[in-house]
């Protein structure tokens, strides 16, 4: 798929080893940018080789760390935010392994995307992109995932109020919102809830997909042209926006 602005230009996905972030980086270099893969995961370096992208392994929740990328990368057109944990955090488990998850989600969901955004906000020139990844959950709700589901409400806050900050450079900043996707991190999250309403998950799961108006289970390349579509020339005038790829599951 190709869109007016995006063959050769530089763009960097996070999280990007699998899952979502794979099928964007695909999208992407299909469309002939100059891709660059980060996750911190060696898994990064393999993936970005098939791609013929560059790959960076780090934890984006270390300012130094991330700050050592951003010296490898002197120009960035697109910043894509995916990197993202996604875990249950029940409010009565007191243990302390999961007042330690729930740390981690935040740092990595909401800290982590702020200090790469900070740190590649002097490479993004007049017409840059920062593409954040929320969620379905950044307009509602699921029990047990009480970490995950505040930090992508938090992931809509900072795209409109980057929006702002950033529309007098001429940077947008917009969010995407999946919803059901098969992915490693969504699998296991339908597991887990399966698991708290005492059902099987191929039920629940056909459940979720028959509540949609598009019915179906999508899969990472499903979603990726959504980003393509921000990054690109015809997405200039869109800014502090979320959009719902979630085949109508809730009505934005």
């Amino acid at each position: 798929m190709r869109l007016d602005g995006i063959s050769g230009r530089v763009v960097l996905v996070t999280g990007s080893s699998r899952g979502i972030g794979l099928g964007i980086a695909r999208a992407f270099a299909a469309a002939g940018a100059e891709l660059h893969m980060l996750a911190d995961d060696p898994a990064i370096f393999a993936a970005a080789e098939r791609l013929g992208a560059r790959g960076h392994q780090t934890d984006i929740t270390r300012a130094e760390d991330i700050a050592s990328v951003a010296e490898a990368i002197p120009h960035l057109d697109v910043l894509v935010n995916n990197a993202g944990l996604e875990l249950v955090t029940p409010l009565d488990d007191a243990g302390p392994a999961n007042e330690a998850t729930f740390r981690r989600v935040i740092e990595i969901n909401v800290v982590g995307t702020f200090l790469v955004t900070r740190a590649f906000l002097p490479k993004l020139g007049h017409g840059g992109r920062v593409i954040n990844t929320a969620s379905v959950w950044s307009r509602g709700s699921e029990a047990l995932f009480g970490a995950y589901v505040a930090s992508k409400h938090a992931t809509i806050g900072l795209t409109k109020t980057w929006a702002k900050e950033l529309g007098p450079r001429g940077i947008t900043v917009n969010a995407v919102c999946p919803g059901w996707v098969r992915t490693e991190a969504s699998l296991r999250s339908l597991h887990a809830m399966a698991a708290r309403m005492n059902v099987a998950p191929d039920t629940l799961l056909d459940e979720i997909v028959a509540a949609q108006i598009l019915p179906g289970f999508m899969d990472p390349d499903d979603v990726a042209g959504t980003y393509l579509f921000l990054a690109s020339d015809l997405a200039a005038n869109i800014t502090g926006q979320s959009l719902g790829v979630d085949r109508g599951e809730i009505p934005w």
